[in-house]
Formats: structure tokens, sequence, C-alpha cells
């Protein structure tokens, strides 16, 4: 298993705090959020990561490199149109390192109980979406699903009433799953031309196909957004103490 984390995005609903800083590497506690992220997965077994970066990419790297040396294995790729482009590009960006492979997807942006990653991973599904359950709005990736838990539809601008929780950004592919993916972001990417959408578009694409993903509810484990600079004031006294 490997871990493909995006990283690429300005966050700019988050300045003053993200006009020097990637997103990434804002502090909740003692630890950025990347490296909580990276502890995490390294915590169990993962030692081979992709890290696709954009705004402030140098900074990025620099931290990576100064925290865990030669202890992770880890590619950057630099997405340079980050200012124009979605997260489904710096996945694309990514191909070679995970196109027919087993791997994790993650929002580096996220903040959450690691404890979250060994559930993903001990998950006997091949593909694996997580999942929290909350009041929902107009903002989340919401997940919709069948009577048998299937899901069919998984976006920003479906009907929070239909919803049965928010995707929380972590996604455990197999490598049928994977090779799938690429397959149907080419034609995406190089025909198409929508580089300024959600991955999960793709996701989507590919459900009619037969590929789609188990749904893995971690809402009982903490996690938080961090979209707006109120978002993140709150996540300091969220956060429970345990993860500070």
């Amino acid at each position: 298993m490997r871990a493909l984390i995006l990283a690429a995005g300005m966050a700019s609903r988050l300045r003053p705090l993200t006009l020097n800083t990637p997103k990434c590497l804002l502090k909740v506690g003692e630890r950025t959020l990347l490296q909580r992220s990276i502890d995490a997965l390294t915590a169990n077994g993962i030692c081979d990561f992709c890290i696709v970066t954009g705004y402030l990419h140098n900074m990025i790297e620099d931290f990576v490199r100064r925290q865990y040396g030669d202890r992770i294995n880890v590619t950057f790729i630099h997405n340079p149109i980050y200012d124009k482009t979605n997260n489904i590009y710096s996945l694309w960006l990514a191909r070679e390192f995970a196109d027919g492979k087993e791997v994790l997807l993650l929002d580096s942006d996220l903040l959450y109980d690691g404890r979250i990653v060994g559930r993903v991973l001990a998950d006997k599904s091949q593909d694996v979406l997580t999942l929290i359950r909350h009041e929902l709005g107009d903002e989340e990736i919401k997940v919709i699903v069948n009577g048998s838990g299937d899901i069919l539809e998984i976006s920003k601008t479906c009907n929070p009433a239909d919803a049965i929780g928010e995707s929380l950004g972590i996604e455990k592919m197999g490598c049928a799953y994977t090779t799938a993916l690429y397959r149907e972001l080419e034609p995406m990417m190089n025909v198409e031309h929508l580089e300024n959408v959600f991955y999960e578009r793709a996701f989507e694409r590919l459900i009619p196909q037969g590929h789609t993903f188990s749904v893995l509810d971690v809402s009982d484990l903490f996690s938080c957004e961090l979209d707006t600079v109120e978002d993140f004031e709150n996540a300091k006294t969220r956060i429970p103490a345990s993860l500070y």
C-alpha cells in the first residue's frame, strides 16, 4: 500500500493564515496537518508516499525532508497550474505513481484522529470511502447510497436530504480500481478538459462501470473541517486533548 496526498491548493478562504503558509502546514496543537497524516500513515506501516504540491510547494518539500529525512520514500510532483485547476488534475499528475497500484488517497488539509487510517486499512473491502455523518449543507462532498449501501452519487451538488453523510477525503483503492480510475481520467483530462472539477466526478463516472466503494462510517472518531479561519479557530478548541 502506498499513500497519495494532494497538497496543491491555495486555500484562499483561510487567508490571512495561508498568505505565506500552505494550508497543510498550518498547525493545530503541536503538529501540522500534513505531519499528522504522515505520522498516522507511517504508524500503520506505509512508507511510500507521493505528495502533489502547487502553492508554496518549496515550503512543503522542505518541511517533509527536514521532518522525515530518509524515514519515508517520498516523490514530489508539482502542479504548475494549481491556481487554475482542481484536485482532479493533481490526481491525474500522479498517474505514474498510482495507476494499477494499491493506494490510499488523502486530501492534505484534513484534521482527524489517526486511528481512522488503521480502520481503513483493516477493512476487508478492496475499495473503501470514509464517511462522517452530520448535518449537511451545500459545501460538503455528499454521499448518496441505495438500500444495499452501494454508492449512487458522490458530489457537492446532490440534495443534502438524500445523503447519508459527507466524504471525509480518505479513500482506499485497490489495483483494479486505480486502473479503471486512470483509464477514466485520461479522456476527462485530455479530451473533455475537466481539469477544474473535484476528483469525485471521476468516482461517479466509474459507478455505472461497476467500480465503486464500500462506505466506512468513522463518525465516532474525531474529524474537523478546516475551510475558513473560523473553522480553524474552532478546531483548536474541539480537538481532543489526546490528539493535541
